[in-house]
């Protein structure tokens, strides 16, 4: 017959892990996240679809719309609206996001006088050195950020300035990079999951060398990849030469498409829009 004790200790034992395992799943159902898992690429079809900023964004669909430099307009079927890496100016249209992403390596890509009419706005970094972190659940949209060391003002590096934004939206990933000064580190890879849509800093200098941000992409192997951030028609050609044998390249001379999970291709495509201030169509 086993010990009243010993039988005491296995039921506290079975108490306490019952108690963890529960802890785990409550925490996981407060912090979901479906890009951090395997999945398999959606078949490919026709993806690019041309649309106006203002149109309604068709049903399971996300509108992504190059504005300027860093900052894209998201949207969502449901009406939500989120700038990234937002500077106080994203054209004449009477807009007001429902959320705003900034980072601060430099002053073209944040600003310090948000609209404070605009109801979120998370900045990428936080006291120096310590970084931030955002989880905002906003229904239609969730958004989480993985923070990354930048070079500091000061001429140094300051750790955790950056943040890399992930949109969560209508069963996809929308990774922006943000002012990404190095290859992120395996743990870094593994909290941004996997991106279905990423935009990706290619000047090729004042983030990162071209080789290193071309690695970049190779990993992630996300379905879509929109350049950004570059200052000419030769550092995005660059770009697109440096590329050319791994990913289809597609430049239809837009500033909008909608994508959705049904329409990605199964080939890794970088798609080019052009950057258009957001302007009233009525």
């Amino acid at each position: 017959m086993r010990p009243a004790c010993a039988t005491i200790g296995v039921m506290w034992r079975l108490l306490l892990a019952l108690t963890v395992l529960a802890g785990s799943a409550s925490a996981q159902e407060r912090r979901p996240s479906h890009c951090i898992a395997i999945a398999d690429a959606a078949p490919g079809i026709a993806y690019l679809h041309k649309a106006g900023w203002q149109d309604p964004v068709p049903d399971y669909s996300v509108r992504i719309s190059y504005i300027a430099h860093a900052s894209f307009l998201i949207q969502t079927p449901g009406g939500l609206n989120a700038v990234t890496d937002f500077t106080g100016f994203i054209g004449s249209a009477d807009l007001i996001p429902d959320v705003v992403t900034m980072n601060h390596a430099h002053e073209t890509h944040w600003t310090q006088f948000p609209d404070p009419a605009i109801p979120h706005v998370l900045q990428g970094w936080g006291p120096f050195g310590k970084g931030i972190e955002h989880h905002l659940d906003l229904g239609e949209m969730l958004i989480r950020n993985v923070s990354t060391d930048i070079r500091s003002v000061y001429g140094g590096v300051e750790e955790r300035g950056n943040s890399i934004f992930v949109f969560e939206v209508e069963g996809m990933c929308i990774g922006h990079l943000g002012h990404l000064h190095h290859v992120p580190d395996d743990a870094q890879f593994a909290a941004l999951g996997r991106l279905d849509v990423v935009m990706a800093a290619v000047d090729g200098g004042t983030t990162m060398p071209l080789p290193e941000m071309i690695a970049v992409l190779r990993r992630l192997k996300s379905s879509v990849i929109i350049p950004m951030h570059w200052f000419s028609g030769h550092s995005l050609d660059r770009f697109l030469a440096g590329v050319r044998n791994d990913f289809d390249i597609r430049r239809d001379g837009v500033s909008e498409i909608d994508i959705s999970l049904r329409t990605l291709p199964d080939r890794p495509t970088v798609v080019v829009l052009e950057q258009r201030y957001l302007v009233d169509l009525d």
